[in-house]
């Protein structure tokens, strides 16, 4: 009984804290400023930057451009190759498609001649 209270008092707790956020902005205006939204140069860059430097709620597909159609499955070990949409485009509600190869493996050679 007590842990129900508790954990409902929380609820509440919370609740009240993300209104007490949202209302402090003017209407229209989103949490994100301007430069949050730009998408930042991730080339050559390792994978867990990405993740860092895209808002949480950003929707992020990664692709074994190698060649070999490997998962990722720990972003520390692999780099970036391509990124779609380019640096410094509007994000809005566009996903953001990142190609990465293994630290260590160079990007293949028909991604190269696309990024110039």
């Amino acid at each position: 009984m007590r842990r129900a209270t508790l954990l409902g008092a929380v609820a509440v707790v919370a609740l009240a804290a993300m209104a007490v956020a949202s209302a402090d902005q003017a209407p229209g205006e989103t949490a994100e400023t301007e430069e949050a939204r730009a998408m930042p140069a991730l080339l050559g860059k390792g994978l867990w930057q990405v993740f860092t430097a895209l808002a949480p709620r950003t929707r992020v597909d990664v692709h074994d451009v190698g060649g070999r159609d490997r998962r990722v499955l720990w972003p520390p070990n692999w780099r970036v190759c391509t990124q779609y949409p380019t640096e410094g485009a509007v994000l809005g509600r566009t996903n953001v498609v990142i190609g990465v190869v293994k630290k260590g493996e160079s990007c293949p050679l028909r991604v190269r001649s696309a990024r110039r």
